[in-house]
């Protein structure tokens, strides 16, 4: 007997009673999305370890020569690399270093037994800590001491830095759930490209509205961001569309399996290594070199530049996000239309005969 759209409806095989071939697939599928889940969140932080932490060394005034570079091939030295290390000229060219996001401390070389460490809270309070203890511990061994001063700190609302990344992991949610429940309410595959067209305009409205919530609710209602809502609107509309029209062709191409790959690129690897509670010096190498090529990561250290250092890091965010939105809808509307199997497909539309 033909459905009420139109197209016959394959006998269920059934492996127990109620419990179908298919159901049982899906079933390994999120048994093994849970034990990734797992895996990559508690490989990324059970044992947060700085490694290579950009540092740099600033010599005092009227210090002999080459004492700055004496230090570092010190610091370079530390066992188990937790330091990379280069020497700036002068204390001003040190913090332009920190504020253009290119190191996370400078070490000012004090005249006497006392060194000074310039840190920024806004990175994350988790690096500024690491740093901390680290050098606290080389300066003891050495019979001199170090005081921290936070110069460029997290906002007063932000606690530890963590507001950019909830707001981006935020945005990126909505990004795949919308897509998602597209394509379930509607079919993976749209049946012609005009309506692929139609589905990623849908996605493109509704990135528009969650980016400026998202900077609303962050700015203005709950005062954790002071200003930058224009540039945190626009780049939260790309960050979701991004996310929601790779997640759209994901869908186009593989079916409800899709789903299941949007919330392991975006959510088993994405989360743990978006530099959210330990940015990635902080994390295990894969988790730090995938980290800022997947949206979350990108999102975290977009509008982390964005509130606090200027813009720093923000350009190539912009670009990594641009390539997921273009390939993403390139391949949806390649995919709209193509044929496919029955629950891929968007249903057609049929006449209802009169009574």
């Amino acid at each position: 007997m033909a459905s009420a759209h139109g197209l016959h409806e394959a006998p269920r095989r059934e492996l127990l009673p109620g419990v179908t071939r298919r159901a049982a697939v899906l079933m390994i599928g999120v048994l093994l999305l849970q034990l990734g889940f797992v895996l990559s969140y508690v490989g990324a932080f059970h044992a947060p370890t700085p490694r290579d932490v950009p540092l740099a060394v600033v010599a005092p005034a009227g210090a002999p020569a080459g004492t700055a570079d004496q230090v570092a091939a010190q610091l370079e030295g530390v066992a188990e690399d937790p330091l990379d290390v280069r020497v700036a000229a002068s204390e001003g060219a040190g913090r332009q270093l920190l504020a253009d996001r290119d190191v996370d401390g400078v070490l000012l070389l004090g005249t006497g037994t006392e060194d000074t460490l310039l840190v920024s809270g806004a990175e994350g309070g988790a690096v500024s800590s690491a740093l901390t203890e680290v050098l606290t511990r080389v300066d003891a061994a050495q019979q001199r001491t170090l005081t921290t001063d936070d110069v460029l700190p997290a906002a007063t609302g932000d606690a530890r830095g963590l507001s950019a990344f909830y707001l981006a992991v935020g945005w990126v949610v909505g990004g795949y759930l919308v897509a998602s429940i597209i394509g379930v309410s509607a079919g993976s595959r749209p049946l012609t490209r005009a309506r692929g067209v139609v589905r990623l305009g849908s996605l493109a409205v509704y990135a528009v509205i969650s980016g400026v919530g998202g900077a609303l609710i962050t700015g203005p209602v709950l005062g954790v961001f002071d200003g930058h809502l224009l540039a945190l609107a626009a780049f939260g509309t790309l960050l979701v569309f991004a996310v929601g029209a790779f997640t759209t062709a994901l869908q186009v191409w593989t079916g409800l399996v899709g789903i299941g790959l949007a919330i392991l690129l975006f959510v088993v690897l994405g989360n743990p290594s978006a530099g959210g509670a330990y940015p990635a010096p902080l994390l295990p190498p894969f988790w730090a070199a995938i980290g800022p090529w997947l949206p979350p990561g990108a999102g975290t250290g977009a509008v982390r530049g964005i509130v606090y250092f200027g813009g720093a890091g923000a350009g190539q965010a912009v670009l990594v996000l641009a390539v997921y939105a273009l390939a993403g809808a390139v391949a949806t509307l390649l995919g709209s239309g193509r044929r496919g199997t029955v629950d891929d497909l968007e249903p057609k539309p049929v006449a209802v005969p009169a009574a």
